[in-house]
């Protein structure tokens, strides 16, 4: 069948009350996001983030060379989610999630305390507080969690083996296994935006 394996989800328990910004995109259970990191190069190809089971989470449209330009994060469908831009002349790399009308939904920046790669800062409308999200660990290097900051992990990242095909296509596919009650959407968004970061790192 499929050309890698998943391993054991993480034990994810569920967020109470929900986190995220699209009440439609939260996971009713815990839930696998499939990445592969050779579509994560802003090529201006447009690339889609799946669940395990094939299905279509949300499609990011990409439209120049640069991220300079913004990025479009739709559903299955075709409708909006998320804007994403490269905040220019920040001291940190930062983006930017944001509406069609260019209002700051999150933000995602490289966080210097030890530890932590990166956070992710927003509002969660259930609460009406302010959220923040840490990545620990090594993103693309082998496994990483996503958690409340002084909180829950909510998203764990885990790299597969992977097949022949992969090597010699130069593509590694990861899971980001999200908790119940996480929005799924926000969760693709954010691990897009960390991997853009680590590219420029890289590059």
């Amino acid at each position: 069948m499929g050309f890698f394996t998943a391993s054991a989800p993480a034990q994810l328990h569920p967020v109470s009350p929900p986190l995220g910004l699209h009440p439609n995109y939260f996971a009713k259970q815990p839930t696998t996001l499939v990445l592969r990191e050779k579509v994560f190069s802003w090529s201006g190809d447009d690339f889609s983030v799946k669940d395990t089971n094939g299905f279509t989470v949300v499609k990011c449209h990409g439209q120049a060379i640069s991220f300079r330009d913004r990025k479009v994060i739709n559903d299955p469908n075709g409708n909006f989610l998320f804007g994403l831009r490269n905040k220019l002349l920040s001291i940190h790399k930062t983006f930017i999630g944001e509406t069609q009308d260019e209002r700051e939904l999150f933000r995602i920046k490289k966080r210097m305390s030890f530890g932590s790669k990166m956070e992710a800062t927003f509002t969660n409308p259930a609460t009406n507080q302010p959220i923040t999200l840490l990545l620990k660990g090594d993103f693309w290097g082998g496994s990483a969690d996503i958690s409340i900051e002084n909180g829950p992990v909510v998203a764990q990242i885990s790299r597969q083996v992977f097949n022949m095909r992969e090597i010699f296509t130069d593509q590694q596919t990861y899971f980001v296994t999200v908790a119940p009650g996480v929005d799924l959407a926000l969760i693709a968004a954010i691990c897009i935006c960390f991997d853009e970061a680590k590219n420029e790192n890289s590059g």
